[in-house]
């Protein structure tokens, strides 16, 4: 896959397993790309960013899946990474 072409989608995902499926998507990455995770909640919009800073990823954005909407935690957001 090229850069940009790694994609999960966990808003049907709870904590502890928002993050796990998470890690394991950054595991089969190459250094250097990116991936896109769609998310919603309070925790996996708190926790998964946090942890994938914390395993030493680069956070490159998290936004409203609808731009320009004001977004509540139960809305859908977009988690952009980069593997390290």
């Amino acid at each position: 896959m090229s850069e940009g072409n790694y994609f999960i989608d966990i808003t049907a995902d709870v904590c502890p397993m928002t993050f796990v499926k998470t890690k394991l998507l950054l595991e089969r990455m190459p250094p250097g790309a990116v991936a896109t995770v769609r998310l919603r909640g309070k925790e996996p919009l708190d926790n998964v960013p946090r942890a994938v800073a914390a395993h030493g990823h680069e956070v490159l954005s998290l936004v409203p899946e609808t731009l320009g909407a004001v977004a509540a935690p139960r809305d859908p957001h977009l988690l952009t990474i980069r593997r390290r």
